[in-house]
């Protein structure tokens, strides 16, 4: 009796914040370990389909990078990247296409359809939803002058029309987003899932962003957890380097909604059980919250 009276106590106390969240949108980045351990992939369609029923919009932009890495040297090719990006070339691009908006998307679709969601998968392209332009990169060439690099068809945000998003809301349906975009002249390009997820949350002026990640959360120089940073306070430790790697497109996408107007962005730890209605449902949270 006393294990049954102490879920009912779980429930009254996530009410509060299924109060404060219901109506509201929160687009989540899903990736890393939580996309290849199969516990964790059940763990994570269960949260997100929970956040709908009680009345959260959950909005999904997954990656695939490791997938697409393995499909490529199947189809032998050698992925490469400059400074952490992949280079896409045309060939790559049509292997980016197939993998995200076909396999991964689809997959990520029928796990939430299959326990009682009702999920629809998207790329940037349907709707309109995500009209990008091409990235440029500059690096330091071997005279020390900064060169720009051709990183082929990989690209950045330019606008985004969320109209396909709140339409798919409205009848009840969670969206799944692959990152890929479409130029003005109907060009493909590859976009960082990060990125996506930022720019997303802003042009729907989302509740939350909620990054999953595989560490704990933005780390101090003593790999310590900081559980809060204001906006100012991330920059200056990207100027110190102590945010650095693969940690910059996620902290860059925060900054990103947060200056369109989302209320808390969040990187969290996908490697833990339930991660998503850890920090959504609970007073503590779980990882680095950072604010404007």
């Amino acid at each position: 009796m006393q294990n049954l009276i102490g879920k009912a106590q779980t429930l009254i106390d996530a009410l509060p914040y299924i109060r404060t969240f219901f109506g509201k949108t929160v687009v989540i980045k899903y990736g890393g370990h939580a996309m290849v351990d199969e516990a964790l992939k059940e763990g994570f369609a269960l949260d997100v389909i929970l956040l709908k029923f009680v009345g959260v919009n959950p909005i999904v932009v997954h990656g695939g990078g490791p997938q697409i890495g393995r499909v490529m040297e199947r189809m032998g090719k050698r992925p490469e990247f400059v400074s952490g990006v992949r280079v896409t070339d045309r060939e790559t691009m049509d292997i980016v296409e197939m993998v995200l908006g076909g396999k991964v998307n689809k997959e990520i679709v029928t796990l939430f359809n299959r326990h009682g969601g009702r999920a629809v998968g998207l790329t940037g392209k349907d709707g309109g939803l995500i009209q990008a332009r091409k990235l440029t990169l500059k690096q330091r060439g071997q005279q020390g002058a900064k060169e720009e690099v051709d990183l082929g068809q990989v690209g950045d945000v330019e606008a985004v029309d969320p109209q396909i998003l709140r339409t798919l809301e409205a009848s009840r349906f969670i969206p799944v987003i692959a990152p890929v975009g479409v130029g003005r002249q109907g060009e493909t390009y590859n976009i960082n899932a990060d990125k996506v997820a930022g720019h997303l949350a802003a042009a729907l002026r989302a509740e939350k962003l909620v990054l999953l990640t595989d560490v704990s959360g933005v780390l101090d120089t003593n790999k310590q957890i900081l559980p809060t940073l204001t906006r100012a306070q991330a920059k200056r430790l990207i100027a110190k380097k102590v945010i650095q790697g693969g940690m910059i497109p996620k902290v860059e996408a925060c900054f990103t909604a947060l200056a369109g107007g989302v209320g808390k962005t969040h990187i969290i730890d996908g490697r833990i059980p339930h991660a998503l209605l850890l920090e959504i449902f609970t007073r503590e949270g779980i990882g680095t919250e950072i604010v404007a």
